[in-house]
């Protein structure tokens, strides 16, 4: 049995009985989505259209110390440094809230420098950083830096290094303009681990090995947490040598290098091989 029901002020048939608009049971679920219409075609079936585009919220527009993270400046929590020391300014003046919401068009300074936080999207790339060459974006000595290996399309995305690697070590090095990621990565509660290949003159005694994999107090009162310390099998031209993998999960200088010096034993390689989830490839 079909009953008439009212939808618009008009009587359509139903089912369930007669019920008015105003008697129409409301939808409990808050989250309901509302993406598309569903509508009939010419030919009867259902086809869905996408709704009309909103105006952005007021609270979807971009914060001012992720702003300054995503153009590439510096990191997230480098940003709110800048921007409490007084820093940073936006259309010519100086803002100390790092929760400022931007709009499209503000201008972004830092000590005077114009940001292009809206137009430059993020950019990763993976770097076998060689010896010889600083993890900075710009040395006072005039030496090589990471910066002055990248090809020069990538030059304008204002890339920095993920961490460091010394002087003379060489391997994975992350450059990005992702402030977010470079904190996760880099940030000690995460405990990313960060792998490398060692090599050191002559043989390494087990009670070196063990001394690393316990834990070490450096003189200088530095406490390391436990370092994984496996031997590799040397090649036949390094019988004089031995390979080291190690694995850190902290983020002290120069660690191994530190860790090698007080145990006595001379690094004649350090190379990275993993940062994370990110592997050197061959």
């Amino acid at each position: 049995r079909t009953e008439r029901v009212s939808v618009n002020n008009q009587e359509k048939k139903t089912p369930h009985g007669v019920q008015s608009p105003s008697q129409r049971p409301k939808s409990g679920n808050r989250f309901e989505r509302r993406d598309s219409v569903t509508r009939k075609n010419d030919a009867g079936k259902h086809s869905s259209v996408a709704p009309a585009p909103s105006a952005p919220l007021p609270g979807d527009a971009p914060r001012l110390n992720k702003s300054v993270a995503q153009s590439g400046f510096c990191s997230r929590r480098k940003a709110d440094e800048l921007i409490f020391a007084g820093r940073v300014s936006v259309n010519g003046i100086c803002e100390k809230n790092p929760s400022k919401r931007l709009n499209p068009g503000d201008r972004l300074e830092v000590d005077g420098t114009i940001l292009d936080w809206e137009g430059r999207g993020t950019c990763y790339l993976m770097l076998n950083k060689p010896i010889h060459t600083v993890c900075t974006v710009s040395d006072p000595e005039g030496r090589r830096t990471v910066v002055d290996l990248l090809p020069q399309p990538y030059r304008q995305y204002r890339l920095f290094p993920v961490g460091r690697l010394d002087y003379f070590s060489e391997g994975l090095l992350l450059l990005t303009n992702d402030g977010d990621l470079a904190n996760h990565l880099m940030h000690p509660r995460y405990h990313l681990p960060k792998m490398y290949e060692v090599i050191v003159r002559g043989s390494v005694s087990e009670e070196a090995i063990q001394t690393m994999q316990n834990g070490m107090t450096l003189r200088d009162g530095t406490v390391l947490q436990p370092v994984s310390v496996q031997p590799l099998p040397s090649l036949p031209v390094m019988s004089a040598a031995t390979t080291l993998l190690m694995t850190l999960y902290q983020g002290i200088n120069r660690q191994i290098r530190r860790m090698c010096e007080e145990l006595d034993l001379v690094i004649l390689g350090l190379v990275r091989i993993s940062q994370g989830p990110l592997l050197l490839g061959p």
